[in-house]
This record gives structure tokens, C-alpha cells and sequence, in this order.
């Protein structure tokens, strides 16, 4: 329902990024280009239990993707806080399901560290601890440090977005990436700013209610329970990361 309101009052949805190809076909006697988004590829790294995990595993979920390193002493907690709260407003009880029967999460967080050789996986839990995570929702990730450069620089292309050149050496920025259930980027998001996590929590919601093309329309009877829950967890969201990030910020020395 949300995303009908969306389009039918002009709502802007979420763009996608990274246009791979434009494709040209004929139909109904007419040419018609269609526009190939890039897909992000998948990679494999060890998460703070020590499990590989991987982001074909996360099929059908919307994947927020930022980084950051433990010993971090300017933005890294701001931004680490912020996703905490984000965590918390999006921990649904059984009563308020907002996915597939049985997955009663949409979205999952991936924390990627920038310098895995201090980081590995125990020094990973450690700081996940220290800041509420939860590994159901929330994976803190190292591995290889080629991997997640590469993975950071030519699959989300994080450098192409941030208004500072990143290093390629060691990256350190406070951008979040959003990705949707097709693996497509619709969006850049700095994780320390107020607006910027207003406008990601919108675009989350938007994003996981959004038309699947290759499944027919979903009757207004499936989608009138949701509609309360997601209410709640898109206010409780976008409040509770403003208080966090104010208060971080006059936390900051």
C-alpha cells in the first residue's frame, strides 16, 4: 500500500546507481531501451562469531554496508551508535512481522572493517558487544583486506560518491550504502549526518515494500497488517537516530 500511495502522490522512490548497460529491444512494434543496473557481486568473509557468511545468504533482504575499524576514535563510533539505534527500532516482536512468514527481519547491517589485521574475528566481538549488536541483524565482517577493498571500491564504488577522495590504502568514511533485494545500490548515505539517516530510514521502508516485477501484485489484504508495524518502526527510527546522533555529537571532544 505505501508504495502505491508512493507513486500515485508523486513520492519520489529511492534511485538506483551504477548503470551497467542500456539494453534496446522492440516491443509491442515500438523500441524500448531498458536501463542494466549494476548488481553488487557477492563476497565472502568471517563475521564476529567466526562463521563465514556471504551475501548470496541474504536473499530477498534489504542490506544496509558501511566501515569501519575498532580502534577508531572519531567518526567510526558516531556512525557504529547510530546503526545501533537503527538496530534497535528494527527488532521486531513476533506481533509485528514485517517480512516473509517465518524471517522476521527485512534488513540486515554489514559492518565492514577497514583494517582486518587488527581486527579478526574475536576483537570484532568485542567491540560488537561493547555496542548492543545484534548478530542475528548485524554482521561485523573482516577477511582478506584485498577483498574488502575491492569490494568497497568496485562493487559499491565508494569512491565515486564521497566528496574526499577515499584512499585506497585505508579508507576511512562515514558512507552507508543501501542495498534492495536485488542487490541493486539505491543509495549513499553519511552515517554521522542527521538528514542523511532521515532520508535512509524512508528509503529502507519504500525499498522492502516496492513491486517485485516478476511476481503479480500483492492484494491490499496482504499488505493492511503491515501497515501499522512499519509506521511505528519508520517514526521510532527516524526519532531515535536524531536524539543519537545530536547527542553523539556533543559527545565528541
Amino acid at each position: 500500500m505505501f508504495y502505491g500511495i508512493a507513486k500515485t502522490y508523486g513520492v519520489a522512490m529511492p534511485p538506483r546507481y551504477l548503470p551497467d548497460s542500456v539494453v534496446t529491444r522492440i516491443k509491442d512494434g515500438k523500441e524500448v531501451t531498458d536501463t542494466v543496473w549494476h548488481r553488487v557481486a557477492n563476497v565472502r568473509l568471517v563475521n564476529q562469531l567466526g562463521d563465514t557468511v556471504s551475501l548470496d545468504s541474504l536473499h530477498g533482504k534489504v542490506v544496509l554496508i558501511d566501515f569501519f575499524f575498532t580502534h577508531c576514535a572519531s567518526i567510526c563510533p558516531i556512525l557504529t551508535r547510530n546503526l545501533r539505534h537503527m538496530q534497535d527500532a528494527l527488532r521486531l516482536s513476533d506481533k509485528a512481522r514485517l517480512a516473509n512468514a517465518g524471517d522476521s527481519n527485512f534488513v540486515q547491517f554489514l559492518s565492514l572493517t577497514v583494517d582486518p589485521v587488527h581486527d579478526s574475528a574475536p576483537v570484532l566481538a568485542r567491540y560488537a558487544d561493547r555496542y548492543g549488536v545484534n548478530s542475528d541483524l548485524w554482521w561485523m565482517l573482516t577477511g582478506p583486506k584485498k577483498t574488502i577493498y575491492d569490494f568497497a571500491l568496485n562493487e559499491l564504488k565508494v569512491g565515486l560518491q564521497d566528496s574526499v577522495n577515499v584512499d585506497s590504502t585505508f579508507m576511512h568514511t562515514d558512507y552507508i550504502a543501501l542495498l534492495d533485494k536485488d542487490r541493486v545500490i539505491r543509495g549513499y548515505y553519511h552515517g554521522t549526518d542527521t538528514n542523511a539517516l532521515k532520508r535512509l530510514t524512508n528509503d529502507m521502508v519504500f525499498i522492502m515494500l516496492e513491486k517485485d516485477k516478476n511476481r503479480k501484485s500483492t492484494a491490499f489484504a496482504e499488505l493492511r497488517p503491515m501497515i501499522v508495524p512499519i509506521a511505528i518502526v519508520l517514526l521510532g527510527t527516524v526519532v531515535g537516530v536524531v536524539l543519537f546522533s545530536r547527542r553523539s555529537r556533543r559527545e565528541l571532544p
